[in-house]
């Protein structure tokens, strides 16, 4: 269980947006942020479970706003920018983690329609939201962005081929945009978890079947998304500003390349 809470003053005043930050991971790293000093957008399609993680952001002292948008449109995404702008600011921080449809489809089973409907949520939402908020990010003098990629797209694991080959893609996305976004001092860099117990394990996988798992990784444990939305804060901040282009395996040392 993650304990330690990460300090970064310099996050302090920036203006942040989290994708997926309606639960899990992404509701962890609004959290992590806020708690910082950044004002954080928590975008999401759930408008009843950002209204929870804005609150609870309010109660600890920090301030968020929920912006209701589907990162696999555009036209939402263009919205929601518009909506940050009047609410928050400029965007200095862009955490691009929606996504998650990892669920295990024998690639005998996959069908066209719902490879395209993984390769979209996962990787092409990764770029349209990169995309939308570009102008601002040139526009920073110390821009970060992080994208969300996973222990699938870096090794042979049990989720649908789909999803590691999108998942795989965001990692070649990040390393792309982290050279090509350089000369603008934008820094791009990737976080790639293996298994973190969050609400959706805990429906799918029993307590004897996590007990098990956790068994697999060299440190013992699950992981879960304080230690993802931790890693997030310290790339965020200019704690890693001589670092670009990397994927950082939050996986508990299963996973060493």
């Amino acid at each position: 269980m993650a304990t330690a809470v990460p300090v970064y003053p310099d996050l302090s005043g920036k203006v942040a947006v989290v994708t997926g930050g309606s639960r899990g991971i992404g509701a962890a790293t609004v959290r992590a942020l806020a708690r910082n000093g950044a004002a954080v957008a928590a975008v999401a399609r759930d408008r009843e479970a950002l209204a929870g993680v804005v609150a609870t952001v309010g109660e600890g002292g920090g301030r968020a706003a929920g912006v209701v948008a589907d990162c696999t449109d555009e036209h939402q995404l263009a919205r929601a920018v518009g909506q940050i702008h009047d609410q928050l600011g400029v965007v200095d921080i862009l955490a691009a983690f929606a996504g998650g449809d990892g669920m295990p489809v024998p690639t005998g089973s996959e069908t066209a329609e719902h490879w395209r409907h993984v390769v979209d949520n996962e990787l092409t939402s990764c770029f349209l939201t990169v995309s939308a908020f570009l102008p601002d990010l040139t526009a920073s003098p110390t821009a970060a962005v992080i994208t969300m990629s996973s222990a699938a797209g870096r090794q042979a694991a049990g989720s649908s081929a789909a999803y590691a080959a999108a998942k795989a893609g965001v990692v070649a996305l990040s390393r792309h945009l982290a050279s090509e976004l350089a000369p603008y001092k934008i820094r791009v860099n990737c976080i790639a978890p293996s298994a973190i117990e969050n609400d959706k394990m805990r429906v799918w996988v029993s307590a004897e079947q996590r007990a098990a798992l956790a068994t697999e990784f060299p440190l013992g444990r699950l992981g879960q998304p304080d230690d993802v939305a931790n890693a997030a804060a310290f790339l965020a901040s200019q704690a890693s500003s001589w670092i670009t282009g990397i994927t950082l395996d939050v996986a508990g040392g299963k996973i060493m390349l």
